[in-house]
């Protein structure tokens, strides 16, 4: 170990002083701390709880997440996990099934089939499911291991600013005493200051003027030796229910994740509630043998454990000293399983525009803010698609009207017709070209139209119903509109 490295150490855990505080140490808050301290950044990671956690979301990599783990340097994490092959999805319409692969690629890893169809034979990427707890906890070894890295087990409770300007110079924590119990303030100094503290942050409303929307909740079940109908593909569920997402967590488990909309009749304490619901509506829609799992896990006559499923677009920051990034920042319905994806880019994209030859001091108040507006518009390109797809495709598969489930019947009819491999390649984080997505969708609309037309003219006969279809036409379309271009324009254009 060199003296530069050993001064930084002794500096980090005796003055409490670094490069960079970094708060939280989840999927955002390792990746960034170990993509700095690999540029020769002194970095602090604060975390409240070392031990391992116990989550129900954050299982499932797509493949461009993947890809991202590996430029950071931490693609070993997710070795010794049994951690799952994804190779793609099997959407279930009303009990018809799709196969939907990750698309072929060449060998610059670009999808080939952009604009319609899919190959049948090549390469094709890879993501990853495990369980959460254990992928966080070997990404919190490689930053325990890393020599520019301390990792501290505190609680932060506030930001320390600056008496004579706004700039936050470091964070305040409450240290518990492991073999007392007794609790005693802390403070860490950071040229820059990360915060990475999660969906419930508690520093968001500081820094940002936008606050989380949160329309369902995801209710979990761990289904043991419950084998899905396309091995190493994700199953989505539609049919008289709201969408049910299922993919494999480990060797024998296998995570359901249950989409249930807040005050819906159907989870009414009168109906049930929540387990009401998964019984009389869930059940009936999805087929053997995970039924009969899905019956095993509810066995405890517990109510599941569950999340709030949040959007947050992303805001632009101008707070010097401070950076709130993860999903403390940005957070899309993890329906598509986008989430760590978007995180481990981000990570990617702030470490190049921060590196030390391009921001020498992490002090330089100005280089950071104009790394962080790049930053804004740079991630769009990807962050933009993952998360517009997100809200597009819940909408369509939880569809509560006629419209959207004409669309939504269009989205499946799209799929068997074989166009799969440019939605899969925009799902996997794989594509990354907006007006692909957009293209797509619309594609989707129009052929939702055509196929509404279709059964209200029906026979020749029928064709003095075309009025009908025309009218049908237009609220379909505008529908497409409603759902897509706001949430397109404020992804990625605003």
């Amino acid at each position: 170990m060199d003296d530069t490295v050993e001064r930084n150490r002794l500096r980090r855990e005796q003055a409490h002083e670094a490069d960079v505080v970094v708060v939280g140490a989840g999927i955002f808050g390792c990746a960034i701390s170990y993509a700095l301290a690999k540029q020769g950044r002194s970095v602090i990671l604060l975390e409240r709880w070392m031990h391992q956690p116990d989550r129900i979301v954050g299982e499932l990599l797509q493949p461009g997440g993947v890809a991202a783990l590996k430029k950071l340097g931490l693609g070993h994490c997710l070795e010794d996990i049994d951690a799952i092959p994804c190779k793609g999805y099997t959407v279930l319409y009303h009990g018809v099934p799709t196969k939907i692969s990750y698309p072929t690629i060449d060998d610059d890893g670009q999808v080939i089939h952009q604009w319609g169809g899919s190959g049948r034979e090549g390469k094709r990427p890879v993501g990853r499911a495990f369980h959460h707890g254990r992928f966080i906890m070997q990404l919190r070894r490689a930053c325990v291991a890393h020599p520019n890295i301390t990792v501290v087990e505190t609680e932060v409770t506030s930001t320390i600013r600056s008496e004579v300007s706004d700039e936050v110079l470091g964070v305040e924590t409450r240290t518990t005493n492991k073999e007392t119990g007794e609790k005693t303030r802390d403070c860490f100094f950071g040229q820059l200051n990360i915060i990475a503290d999660g969906y419930a942050s508690k520093f968001r409303k500081g820094v940002l003027d936008a606050t989380p929307v949160v329309r369902s909740k995801f209710y979990a079940l761990e289904l043991i030796d419950c084998p899905l109908p396309e091995p190493f593909h994700a199953l989505v569920v539609i049919g008289n229910a709201f969408p049910v997402l299922l993919y494999q967590i480990g060797s024998r488990e296998t995570r359901a994740l249950i989409d249930v909309p807040a005050d819906i009749p159907e989870a009414s304490p009168a109906a049930g509630g929540v387990r009401g619901y998964i019984n009389n509506c869930v059940l009936p829609a999805v087929p053997e043998p995970i039924r009969s799992a899905m019956v095993t896990a509810l066995a405890d006559g517990k109510i599941p454990r569950s999340m709030p499923n949040s959007w947050l677009p992303p805001s632009k920051q101008s707070t010097d000293g401070l950076i709130l990034l993860g999903d403390a920042m940005n957070m899309r319905h993890p329906l598509t399983g986008g989430g760590m994806t978007v995180a481990f880019n981000d990570a990617v994209m702030l470490s190049d525009l921060l590196h030390p030859s391009q921001v020498p001091s992490l002090s330089d108040s100005q280089a950071v803010r104009s790394a962080m507006d790049t930053l804004y518009w740079k991630r769009k390109r990807l962050t933009g698609i993952v998360n517009v797809l997100a809200q597009a495709l819940y909408a369509l598969f939880a569809a509560n009207d006629t419209q959207l489930r004409a669309l939504q019947r269009g989205c499946f009819g799209y799929f068997e017709r074989g166009m799969t491999d440019a939605p899969a390649g925009l799902l996997g984080a794989i594509l990354q070209r907006p007006v692909v997505l957009a293209y797509h969708f619309f594609s989707v609309a129009f052929l939702a139209i055509w196929m509404n037309a279709c059964d209200v003219v029906g026979s020749i006969w029928g064709i003095w119903k075309a009025p009908l279809a025309l009218i049908d036409m237009v609220l379909i379309l505008w529908k497409a509109c409603v759902v897509f271009v706001p949430v397109m324009w404020r992804e990625a254009c605003r």
